[in-house]
């Protein structure tokens, strides 16, 4: 047993959690552990996680009322074979409810038919985007080899788990226990439902779905009935996990980015079959609002991007904030290396903001250097002209893997604001939180979660979102670590 486990062990013994539970929540084939702020890559088997009363540090703003859903890969290992890519791990649901000062957390795998099966055979059956598995069950669409591993998206009574490339998962909010996939509409059923839909404020959702190199976009209102849904006649790049929404546009940026069927056929994953044409450029592709058959594209230089802050328009001018990251395959081999526990090459993501005018067609990309990703903004300003842009961002962290402070971006100025948490954590996305009867961009609370390598502890942080410098305002404590996560919503109540 390696050093780092067993420490791992002590830990979440002297937390309570069962000699049985441990054991199966180690799961170490393929991982050499020997980066500490890798750990909780590792990976659960599959067991649930509940801590009714979290430890608090500080204080937990009163009027911060509600649940943090977050979702991610969490299972990476069955029958001592372990995942290639980070993106191909089961989807594991967190709950965090904050109410009267206090924390409660709850963890839940998602029981998809692929997470079912596979629990039941206790090894890998099925292909997943980033490992060449022989198939051991009939794949008859994308539902086959759901992961439901992405994000999430509550409406009314249920909470949708999100995976790019097939339908949501209902799931029960309250206890996060999976109810079925989502059909949107009869005509929909198993069609693609991306893990980034924009939620406008008044509750209209925008998504969009890739399938067989078409594009599927969808206009959902806030009590989840499909207003509209189009297959737009554009082709689709192999990879497309995000866009943007203004008041009068869909924003799509599509990358060069292609991928060879036959060497799938051949038994290829998804990701090695993908090819980067840097020489080619990036299409963009704004889609008319109103009416989905007009279409403008431009064009700007190769650009890889995962993820999107907010765009604006005001008729003439359009502008899309974004982070762009390193191209696919020196994406693709960093995220190989994290899930074999090894630290990566210091290749980092960046703000960009891109201003295009819908009159003449001219394109500018204003460029920051700062080491960033999962850009949010306040949503009551989703569609409209915004601000403030906060992302977890790396400070000072050396070799080290993963980013340890938070920054708030003003796009206007180009002030920003930050804090660093030192080298011993890792910080993952973080989502603002608007203070109840407040109207002012950015009022409110920057709320998201991280790991403590010394602790070997995972915890939930609240900052004035504001006011980022003065330093968390207060931390609810696990007493263990959970997987790395990637994206989750706040919903007030």
């Amino acid at each position: 047993m390696s050093t780092t486990r067993r420490s791992l062990l002590t830990a979440l013994l002297a937390s309570g959690l069962s000699p049985e539970l441990l054991a199966l929540g180690l799961p170490d084939a393929g991982f050499a552990a020997n980066a500490p702020e890798l750990a909780p890559l590792q990976g659960l088997a599959g067991q649930d996680l509940d801590t009714p009363r979290a430890e608090i540090e500080g204080r937990l703003p009163a009027a911060l009322r509600g649940r943090l859903f977050r979702n991610g890969p969490g299972l990476m290992a069955r029958g001592g074979e372990r995942y290639r890519h980070w993106f191909d791990g089961d989807g594991f649901v967190q709950s965090w409810q904050l109410e009267d000062g206090q924390a409660r957390h709850r963890g839940r795998f998602v029981q998809t038919e692929k997470f079912k099966a596979e629990q039941a055979a206790g090894r890998f059956l099925l292909p997943a985007f980033g490992t060449a598995i022989p198939a051991q069950r009939p794949v008859r669409g994308p539902d086959n080899l759901n992961a439901a591993n992405t994000s999430v998206l509550q409406q009314g009574n249920a909470l949708y788990a999100l995976w790019e490339g097939g339908s949501a998962y209902e799931l029960d909010p309250a206890t996060l226990a999976t109810r079925g996939v989502k059909t949107w509409a009869p005509e929909l059923r198993g069609m693609p439902f991306s893990a980034h839909p924009k939620v406008e404020p008044d509750g209209t959702v925008w998504n969009f779905g890739t399938y067989n190199g078409r594009l599927v976009v969808y206009e959902i209102d806030a009590a989840g009935a499909v207003r509209r849904h189009a297959v737009l006649d554009t082709t689709a790049p192999a990879m497309l996990h995000d866009f943007a929404v203004s008041e009068r546009h869909l924003v799509f940026l599509l990358a060069p980015i292609a991928i060879d069927m036959a060497a799938v056929r051949a038994g290829s994953s998804m990701i090695d079959a993908m090819q980067w044409a840097g020489e080619q450029p990036t299409r963009v592709l704004v889609v008319d609002k109103a009416d989905f058959s007009r279409q403008r594209v431009f064009e700007m230089p190769a650009a890889h991007v995962f993820h999107f802050g907010n765009a604006w328009d005001d008729g003439t001018v359009l502008r899309v904030d974004y982070v762009q990251s390193t191209p696919l395959p020196e994406f693709n081999v960093a995220a190989r290396q994290i899930m074999r526990g090894e630290r990566t090459n210091r290749d980092v993501s960046t703000p960009r903001v891109l201003e295009i005018n819908l009159q003449t067609g001219r394109l500018n990309v204003a460029s920051r250097s700062e080491a960033v990703e999962f850009p949010v903004v306040d949503p009551r300003r989703v569609a409209q002209r915004h601000r403030f842009v906060w992302y977890p961002t790396a400070i000072d962290t050396g070799e080290r893997w993963g980013f340890n402070g938070l920054m708030r971006l003003d796009i206007e100025s180009g002030a920003r604001e930050g804090f660093s948490f030192g080298a011993g954590t890792v910080v993952e996305e973080h989502v603002m939180v608007p203070r109840p009867g407040s109207s002012r961009e950015g009022e409110g609370w920057l709320v998201g979660t991280g790991y403590d390598m010394g602790r070997q502890r995972s915890f939930l942080t609240v900052f004035d979102a504001m006011r980022l410098a003065d330093g968390p305002v207060a931390r609810a404590w696990l007493p263990y670590w959970v997987p790395y996560g990637f994206h989750g919503r706040f919903y007030a109540g």
